[in-house]
């Protein structure tokens, strides 16, 4: 299965700049589902790391209170050229996701 998490890069110097964005539902558990009017069960993402050349350069302890699609944006120095960037999530039913990227 492809990875649903977008992850672009652009490097300045040794400053990497990161925008991402995890398609993910971020229920809160609080809607009703239209039709029935049952309760849509809680599910999101509680937690979010990014490791360059595997150290943790940003670790995010998510909520119900992120939104659907959560876009992250940050930057880290000490990059290069040829660095591997992973990302990774975990959600409260146990799912998660990951994928990675070369920097240029």
């Amino acid at each position: 299965m492809a990875s649903k998490i977008k992850v672009k890069v652009q490097l300045k110097g040794d400053i990497a700049e990161v925008k991402s964005l995890m398609m993910h539902p971020m229920e809160t558990g609080a809607r009703k589902d239209p039709d029935t009017g049952d309760s849509i069960p809680a599910h999101y993402i509680t937690q979010l790391q990014f490791t360059n050349n595997g150290v943790t350069v940003m670790l995010i302890n998510c909520s119900t209170a992120v939104s659907r699609d959560p876009y992250f944006s940050f930057s880290f120095s000490g990059a290069k050229a040829g660095d591997t960037l992973a990302v990774n999530w975990v959600d409260n039913k146990g799912e998660s996701d990951s994928t990675e990227i070369v920097l240029t």
